[in-house]
């Protein structure tokens, strides 16, 4: 067996425990499988192993990808930074995109988005630990722009994504997800669904705070390296 399929069922393995443990329904976490910088042939395994969701943020990279792996039934979701100059080949090649900071890239999306494609997942990123050096909108502005982007044809605003101040604490992990799930619920708008939330350190945390998503990556494919 592989070692990224070992990991794989791991990983899985974690994710219906943390799921358990909580009281969540089994099976209403998923997991992303966090590609970025490996190679196809390591997406081909992990896909081979029966994992259908792939996360990209390299758009040049993550285009190469797709072409490789066009035969494949995989389901791609950009979660990088993303530029306007990239909305066009992003709304075209993606069927999610987990971090939309700003009215200018979602009206972008939504207006480039082929109409032979079915509406494209948009998820809002949320600066929530307030760090200068992450993208993502302010709690108290999040509001405003649910209300803005869920005008826009041709895209589906479907939740939030978070990448909080790392930290080792267990409470102090589940906190800051547990303020924008609060935040999320109370506007009571039922479409809103998706809650990307939480990577390998923190994945028990955020699994117990509401995430439906999980982004893993290094204990999945390994160290990156940024060559």
């Amino acid at each position: 067996m592989s070692q990224i399929k070992q990991r794989l069922l791991k990983i899985k393995s974690q994710i219906r425990h943390a799921e358990f443990a909580t009281g969540r329904e089994k099976g209403s976490v998923q997991l992303l499988a966090v590609s970025k910088t490996k190679p196809a042939s390591d997406i081909v395994i992990a896909y081979q192993a029966g994992q259908r969701l792939f996360g990209e943020s390299y758009l040049q990279e993550a285009l190469q990808k797709q072409q490789a792996l066009a035969g494949f039934d995989i389901t791609w979701h950009f979660i990088g930074p993303i530029q306007s100059n990239k909305t066009k080949a992003i709304a075209t090649n993606f069927s999610w995109v987990h971090s939309v900071d700003r009215l200018k890239i979602a009206k972008r999306l939504s207006e480039q988005r082929p109409d032979y494609l079915p509406a494209l997942n948009i998820c809002l990123q949320v600066n929530i630990s307030h760090e200068e050096t992450k993208a993502g909108v302010t709690l108290e502005q999040l509001p405003t722009l649910i209300d803005e982007v869920r005008q826009l044809p041709n895209i589906c605003l479907r939740g939030v994504m978070a990448i909080p101040e790392p930290n080792t604490e267990f409470e102090r992990q589940c906190q800051p997800y547990r303020s924008l799930y609060q935040a999320v619920k109370s506007l009571d708008l039922i479409e809103l669904d998706c809650f990307s939330f939480g990577m390998t350190g923190d994945l028990k945390a955020a699994i117990a705070e509401g995430s439906t998503i999980v982004r893993i990556g290094t204990a999945l494919f390994g160290e990156r390296s940024y060559k």
